[in-house]
């Protein structure tokens, strides 16, 4: 099931605002980036709820795999975790994540991708 509509990132400004202002937590898998939100740029780009939520992004390389039936399936296998842990996540705190896969095959491992990505969310300070 994908994201809701609140919680999804979108547009080229707000990707350029993360990339630039962002703190970056590095695993084996997966790099994480994560800055407080700046609801001005949503503005820009003419979204009609552009409240301080928590947002996310996930994005899979080709790199990972050139099956795009393969990197929905990362993609699905993630907001599936984070849907299912809304409640853990500190939903009141403004903050802005871009998840970035790295080149791997771990397709078929989904607990270590998972395990991995619940390491991150703890280290950034997302989940307590």
């Amino acid at each position: 099931m994908a994201l809701p509509k609140n919680m999804r990132l979108k547009g080229y400004k707000t990707f350029n605002y993360i990339h630039k202002n962002s703190t970056t937590y590095h695993g084996k898998l997966m790099t994480f980036k994560v800055v407080r939100s700046n609801p001005a740029i949503l503005l820009n780009h003419k979204f009609t709820n552009t409240s301080n939520n928590f947002r996310v992004a996930i994005a899979v390389s080709k790199k990972v795999s050139k099956k795009a039936v393969e990197r929905n399936k990362l993609r699905r296998i993630l907001q599936e975790w984070l849907l299912t842990n809304i409640q853990k996540i500190n939903n009141h705190k403004p903050y802005w994540l871009l998840v970035n896969l790295k080149f791997g095959d771990f397709c078929n491992d989904k607990s270590a991708l998972l395990e991995e990505f619940q390491n991150l969310m703890f280290k950034s300070r997302l989940i307590k």
